[in-house]
């Protein structure tokens, strides 16, 4: 059984279907028909709920796609909808703020807007910065499309909410709520199933380790948002699930002397604050990784074991020598990340074993580390080439070099002969020239929808070209991330 606040009435299933994702439930189970569904793949915002979270003795909003959420992962928190918002016949301060600048028309995306809108307000409240800032909310509001208004009037309202921020009924409510949410804390395995289907829900790595080992055929589900699309989008069953997003120690970022440990579960946007103090230009990735509500659900774990040849985080970690823990019953062994990936979808992961953690290491004085990625837009989109350079230069010359890419090649990998150009030579114009023409030999990338052959060697090569150019330009200039 789970159990979950919507809004303030305490939710207990059990004998539901674990595929079915949040957006259903509110839907077709509860009635709540504002929250809508778009694309049914996290794109378009349209289904955007905020989920309430305990932290410590505190309360935490965040903004999900409920086309992409199961139910599984509701258990022990608070589900708050659109409907949620008004209160005694008053309408929300965000959805006044709509109605007064105009930001709807059709009204389809609307509710979504609402959502991101209202957590915005929370978590600004919650933040010591109270200057309104407009890169938060374009941040916000990034994973939300309008096809009818443009964002101007939308924005007018981000403003006037978070500008003027009022007290609401969730203000006035915290403490009961903080006291309903650790009356219904999980202290044990859960379990969802409709008969036939099941979803796990284990509270520690040990007794996931013991329920993947007898269920070694069982998906693991952490933020859900690309294993929920078999669901959505192929219309496929998922029989057995386990649900690690219950589980403490897998959601940890410690910083050690030597490393950067992140638990394999741990939301992107948990891994961000870490990432970003040490390698900026990974931070600056992660703003631009798919969008807010991906990043509030998604795991670094979950991009790396799903083993896309173009997922953003690899071809960083790769290149700056990430090693993954992998646990398989109570065995533990640690794999770099390089020798994890073998062929398309195809890994080093035995038959249950899973992702414990991955090891980052710190940066050291003579490192130079760049990252860009190149897509058709900025924000909320997929990459055609992902590229990161690690290296090590003293007096002038490379003395290391760890250079990797993705959607090069049929999985995430280092440009061996590139490297080879560059290490112990001085970084020079034609040093990079020559690692450059070397690029070719080590990838021959597929023509797809995204871009052609061509367009990806050419944009590699020009990538290291701007990693130079980059390293050799005044400290005075500022530098620009490759966006298009």
């Amino acid at each position: 059984m789970i159990q979950f606040l919507l809004n303030r009435e305490l939710r207990s299933e059990q004998n539901l279907d674990p595929n079915t994702t949040v957006l259903q439930y509110l839907r077709e189970h509860r009635g709540k028909t504002g929250t809508k569904e778009g694309c049914a793949s996290g794109d378009c915002g349209a289904c955007t709920v905020v989920v309430g979270e305990l932290v410590g003795d505190r309360l935490r909003y965040r903004t999900l796609n409920s086309c992409l959420t199961f139910v599984s992962a509701l258990h022990g928190k608070q589900l708050i909808a659109v409907e949620d918002l008004k209160d005694r016949g008053q309408l929300h301060s965000v959805q006044q703020a709509m109605v007064d600048c105009h930001g709807s028309q059709c009204g389809f995306c609307t509710p979504g807007f609402v959502m991101s809108l209202f957590a915005l307000q929370k978590n600004r409240a919650a933040s010591a910065v109270q200057e309104y800032d407009p890169a938060q909310t374009h941040e916000a509001l990034a994973g939300n499309l309008c096809r009818c208004t443009g964002y101007r009037p939308i924005l007018e309202a981000a403003e006037q909410a978070c500008g003027d921020k009022q007290p609401d009924q969730f203000d006035a409510r915290e403490a009961e709520t903080i006291a309903q949410l650790k009356t219904i804390t999980p202290r044990e395995t859960a379990e969802l199933n409709d008969g036939i289907k099941r979803c796990l829900s284990p509270l520690t790595v040990a007794d996931l380790a013991d329920i993947y080992i007898a269920n070694p055929d069982a998906r693991l589900l952490a933020g859900g948002t690309d294993l929920a699309l078999e669901v959505t989008q192929f219309h496929r069953e998922l029989p057995m699930m386990i649900y690690v997003g219950q589980i403490a120690e897998m959601k940890k970022v410690e910083v050690s002397d030597s490393h950067i440990e992140l638990g394999a579960a741990a939301a992107l946007t948990d891994c961000y604050e870490a990432l970003a103090a040490e390698y900026p230009d990974f931070g600056e990735l992660l703003h631009r990784f798919a969008s807010l509500q991906i990043r509030n659900q998604g795991t670094l774990g979950g991009n790396i074991g799903n083993a896309s040849p173009i997922g953003d985080s690899p071809p960083l970690l790769i290149a700056l020598g990430a090693e993954l823990v992998l646990r398989k019953g109570e065995r533990s062994r640690t794999l770099p990340l390089q020798d994890y990936f073998i062929d398309y979808k195809v890994t080093a992961r035995e038959p249950g074993e899973f992702i414990e953690k991955v090891l980052v290491p710190r940066a050291q004085p003579d490192q130079v580390f760049r990252a860009y990625k190149v897509s058709k837009r900025l924000d909320d989109d997929i990459s055609a080439v992902c590229a990161a350079f690690d290296l090590r230069v003293a007096n002038g010359t490379i003395q290391q070099a760890r250079v990797a890419f993705g959607g090069m090649a049929a999985i995430p990998k280092r440009a061996a002969a590139c490297e080879a150009a560059l290490v112990g030579k001085a970084f020079t114009l034609e040093t990079a020239e020559r690692a450059c023409e070397a690029l070719a030999d080590d990838f021959t990338p597929l023509t797809d929808f995204r871009a052609s052959r061509e367009y990806r060697l050419l944009v590699a090569q020009n990538l290291l070209r701007k990693c130079f150019l980059e390293q050799h330009a005044p400290k005075t200039e500022t530098r620009v991330t490759a966006y298009v």
